[in-house]
């Protein structure tokens, strides 16, 4: 797989930030061993550029005739090292994919399903957040795909951002779409690598949900949840000033039964959800949550926490690294075995291109300065083609996160 060509601009008129980037790409199609017919593109926009989506992309068919695109709106988006919050910018890649390797899809647009034509085997997703049952469409989706495995998220806007495009969460799926999901499918051909990085840290014990009534949670481990929520936090309801100090930092940390609630002692697994703590009913002793709960739901009380998020940032970023080099030294040893010649391959130059979709309650400024969250991650994978935006929730494998960044790589196989 040829490197990807990567780009990325701010300039108050969307047209010549999109100028601007093409000028890098056209410089990038020139050197030996690049992407010089590319067939997929992703587009990334700030919602300052919400009401010139359409126009935006009509003028990337026009400089890149015969690319399929897919991309999203965001209040803020991402480049190798770079994120760009709360100004106008765009941010692209294109690769070089066989085209039967890749559908483009959306609602209007479904996947195929007959037998003997294209099999889905992993898929990137971008959604409006306001559609409704979303997560059902998430996991049905999730159903579809051969290995069961989704990553992206959910397009992001401001109310008062973007001009007469203000707080319309668009995503782009070959049109500027609103409402409903969106995204490219990949067969077995095409391969990724992709981790979940975790943003909250548990304070208190993994419970089991005993009694729940939907989004309320009345028991856990049999005793009542608010008595478990006060314990674990270390409240006395006699401070009720202190109690809502407290309450109004806590999030809830959901897990499935089967599911590895930790993947460490004090740190989530990656298939931990975290959910917003709506409120309490002190009379049922019970907990309102963000999300459907059942019995047997594991569920831990959490907090955001600055150096949890950037240590397992740069966890998976080291697994990926690892895997992508065991991957590498595996073909070498395949070659070796075939009587082949060895190559000189270097791990940084075993990534293609990657795509990293972060929560919007996350980015530089929670990480400690502006782009430090993107720093992290070009620190660990070298300055790899990469894209992606700051989104209204994360997509991976069948779940809709919160406060996590999903971070994907495509290998640059040989």
């Amino acid at each position: 797989m040829k490197p990807f060509l990567h780009a990325h601009a701010t300039h108050p008129d969307a047209s010549m930030a999109l100028a601007l980037a093409a000028a890098q790409i056209e410089a990038q199609r020139s050197r030996p061993g690049a992407a010089a017919a590319p067939t997929l593109g992703w587009l990334y926009l700030t919602d300052h550029f919400t009401a010139d989506a359409d126009r935006l992309l009509d003028e990337a068919r026009q400089r890149w005739p015969g690319v399929s695109w897919v991309g999203a709106v965001g209040i803020g988006i991402a480049a190798s090292g770079v994120e760009y919050i709360d100004e106008p910018a765009v941010s692209l890649m294109l690769a070089e994919l066989p085209r039967e390797r890749f559908r483009v899809f959306s609602g209007t647009r479904p996947l195929p399903a007959a037998p003997g034509g294209f099999h889905a085997a992993t898929a990137q997703v971008h959604a409006d957040p306001a559609t409704a049952d979303l997560g059902e469409l998430v996991g049905e989706l999730s159903a579809r795909i051969g290995t069961g495995y989704l990553f992206g998220g959910l397009a992001s806007a401001r109310p008062d951002a973007g001009g007469d495009g203000a707080g319309r969460c668009l995503h782009i799926a070959d049109a500027v779409l609103e409402g409903g999901l969106s995204g490219v499918a990949f067969d077995a051909g095409v391969a990724l690598v992709s981790r979940v990085t975790q943003g909250c840290q548990p304070v208190g014990p993994v419970r089991r949900v005993t009694e729940a009534d939907r989004n309320v949670v009345v028991a856990l481990d049999g005793r009542p949840a608010l008595d478990c929520l006060l314990g674990d936090l270390g409240i006395d309801e006699a401070s009720p000033r202190q109690a809502v100090a407290r309450l109004r930092q806590t999030l809830v940390g959901l897990s499935d039964p089967q599911d590895d609630a930790l993947a460490r002692p004090g740190q989530f697994g990656t298939d931990t959800r975290v959910r917003h703590l709506m409120g309490i009913d002190p009379g049922r002793r019970a907990l309102a949550i963000g999300d459907v709960a059942s019995p047997g739901d594991q569920l831990a009380f959490c907090t955001r926490h600055v150096e949890a998020a950037r240590r397992d940032l740069v966890r998976i970023c080291t697994e990926i690294r690892e895997e992508l080099e065991s991957q590498a030294l595996a073909r070498e040893a395949a070659v070796a075995a075939a009587g082949g010649a060895a190559t000189d391959a270097q791990p940084g130059a075993a990534i293609a291109g990657a795509v990293y979709v972060s929560c919007a309650g996350r980015g530089g400024p929670h990480f400690g300065g502006p782009s430090a969250e993107l720093a992290i991650v070009k620190h660990a994978l070298g300055d790899v083609p990469l894209v992606g935006f700051f989104a209204n929730g994360e997509i991976a494998r069948r779940h809709l996160y919160g406060y996590t960044g999903v971070l994907t790589v495509f290998p640059a196989v040989p």
